[in-house]
């Protein structure tokens, strides 16, 4: 007698952490996301078992080491042929790592990667393999960027057993997966893009890179909050995490690692957006600075620090009399609940109050800042706006405002001044911790350990 194949049964799954419910519920028990509960079809447990069999480090066996007894492998890096990219990276791709790279639609993911390839396709056989365009589509976007293609295979698929067996046959060295929201496996049947569907597929492509040491490139779709869809475990499986930033319309595009086993976090890459694709920004401080033929109030020139670069931004702040009863507190590039705080400090402080007021605060070019080197900046550039009372061009400032009123210093203070200085900065306004010994050459420096001191100095 034939024996009857079980069912699969329905489940419900969070699509933010991919927990498993008995049953729909508007908030996930695990992690707390709304509305993030959706209906699954769970596989048969011979089914499941097969999925997920093997761990991320691709061996399928493994076996108890001394730490002391291992022997460091030198990883080489290779160069992308985009000095920003590298710069985010670490130094350049290592082969056998897994990177994430998620961002907004039509942010430039696809075009950045496609540009890396005409470089890397020329020191090693690179594997772009789409599910969302076909190879006429990625041929016209080539030929649109000037990408010859030498070295750059296609292959359309879906299909992920699909992908890996055509890649064990070409042997390709990086792969590009666009993207990994449109894969699926046979062993799950659950649709494309779903919680279940993007782990096993992104699982089986970073053990098929551990094991055949490839370079993996994973392009990620975001929210509407943001987030790269999926499951967060999803970023916990890939080496490296890369966030496309930018406005939309704007000519400016920022690639931030969030997360990177191969060198430091937090770095960032500048790009210019035209006809011809992606170019690199090497002097963004440049590029920020508007550098008015007079001086206006509200603005201030800080220098934050976005890993191991210094970088020279404008804060700009407009201060107007509020006609509602609740006066409107709107930050761009900054944390809105920290401009909140800082107006409080403000007024118990210095005195000044603004409880009628509107406060606007904007970072030049879409840069996000979340350092609090930039309280001391946004509050003088509040108080210039407030007083209609313009700041000279070559002054900057930065520094953390305690809740008591204390100015207090911020690392890397002396790399900060020697930035300010080589673009024409001529005076700065910092805490009294981060004034170098020595000085700096050509800025003159005063420093402050108050806010009240601060608002004198201007």
């Amino acid at each position: 007698m034939a024996t009857v194949p079980p069912k699969p049964r329905a489940a419900y799954v969070c699509n933010a952490c991919g927990a498993a419910q008995p049953k729909w519920s508007g908030q996930c028990a695990d992690c707390g996301a709304w509305n993030s509960v959706e209906e699954a079809t769970r596989p048969p447990p011979s089914q499941h078992r097969a999925a997920v069999r093997g761990g991320f480090a691709g061996a399928a066996q493994s076996e108890i080491q001394s730490l002391a007894d291992l022997k460091p492998e030198e990883r080489v890096r290779t160069g992308t042929g985009i000095g920003e990219l590298d710069r985010v990276l670490g130094g350049g791709l290592v082969i056998g790592s897994v990177v994430l790279l998620g961002g907004d639609p039509g942010i430039g993911k696809s075009t950045l990667l496609l540009q890396a390839c005409e470089s890397l396709g020329a020191q090693h056989p690179v594997l772009y393999v789409s599910g969302e365009e076909s190879p006429q589509q990625i041929g016209l976007r080539a030929r649109r960027l000037g990408v010859t293609g030498a070295g750059i295979r296609l292959l359309a698929e879906t299909c992920v057993e699909r992908v890996l067996a055509l890649a064990e046959r070409e042997g390709p060295r990086v792969i590009v997966v666009d993207s990994i929201q449109t894969l699926y496996t046979d062993l799950l049947p659950s649709a494309p893009g779903s919680v279940s569907q993007v782990r096993e597929t992104a699982a089986q492509l970073v053990r098929f890179a551990k094991r055949a040491d490839t370079a993996v490139f994973l392009v990620g779709h975001v929210t509407k909050e943001g987030a790269l869809a999926g499951p967060r475990v999803l970023e916990h499986m890939v080496d490296t995490v890369l966030y496309f930033e930018g406005e939309a319309g704007g000519p400016f595009r920022m690639v931030r690692a969030i997360k990177n086993r191969f060198g430091a976090v937090n770095e960032l890459g500048v790009f210019a957006m035209g006809d011809r694709g992606l170019r690199e920004v090497r002097n963004p401080s440049a590029i920020f600075l508007s550098r008015h033929d007079q001086p206006v109030p509200g603005s201030v020139v800080m220098v934050t620090r976005e890993g191991t670069r210094p970088l020279l931004v404008e804060v700009q702040a407009l201060v107007d009399e509020s006609p509602l009863a609740n006066p409107r507190r709107v930050a761009l590039g900054l944390d809105q609940n920290r401009l909140a705080m800082l107006l409080a400090v403000l007024h118990r402080h210095g005195g000044i109050g603004m409880f009628n007021q509107d406060v606007f605060v904007n970072v030049v070019g879409g840069v996000r800042i979340s350092e609090t080197a930039a309280d001391l900046p946004l509050v003088l550039a509040v108080l210039s706006s407030y007083r209609d009372r313009p700041l000279p061009l070559e002054l900057m400032a930065f520094g953390e405002i305690g809740l008591s009123g204390e100015v207090r210093p911020v690392p890397n203070g002396p790399d900060r001044l020697r930035e300010a200085a080589k673009h024409g900065i001529r005076r700065a306004i910092v805490p009294a911790g981060n004034v170098p010994k020595e000085g700096v050459e050509g800025l003159e420096i005063l420093a402050v350990k108050t806010l009240a001191a601060a608002i004198e100095g201007v």
